[in-house]
């Protein structure tokens, strides 16, 4: 039912752009000229735009409304888990200490290199 509302928010939009586009303006836009002997006047085109427009809005406002409202009531069954973090594994074998009684007396090696001229 979702998807199905989705799609008819789509198309409706679309014919909202494409209603909205057809209108003339004071700017010249993509208007469409209208002869007064063809099958609806300029003034007829213009009071049946006017009116598709709102009606479409509308249409398009309600359904944003409503669409809001089933995504934030929809309950989602599962959860998409495949960019959850892992823990690291575990290394294999811990590695062993250096033995400290094997020289006497030694520096212990901090892994500093020393300084050789």
């Amino acid at each position: 039912m979702f998807t199905f509302l989705l799609v008819v928010h789509a198309i409706i939009a679309a014919a909202l752009v494409t209603v909205i586009l057809m209108q003339r303006s004071e700017g010249g836009g993509l208007g469409m000229g209208g002869s007064p002997s063809g099958l609806m006047s300029a003034r007829g085109a213009a009071d049946f735009l006017t009116r598709a427009t709102s009606v479409l809005a509308t249409v398009f406002v309600c359904m944003s409304i409503a669409l809001a409202f089933f995504a934030a009531s929809r309950q989602t069954q599962t959860i998409d888990t495949s960019l959850a973090r892992t823990p690291p594994a575990a290394p294999a074998a811990a590695p062993l200490a250096p033995a400290q009684d094997a020289v006497p007396n030694a520096p212990a090696d901090n892994g500093a290199v020393p300084l050789q001229r």
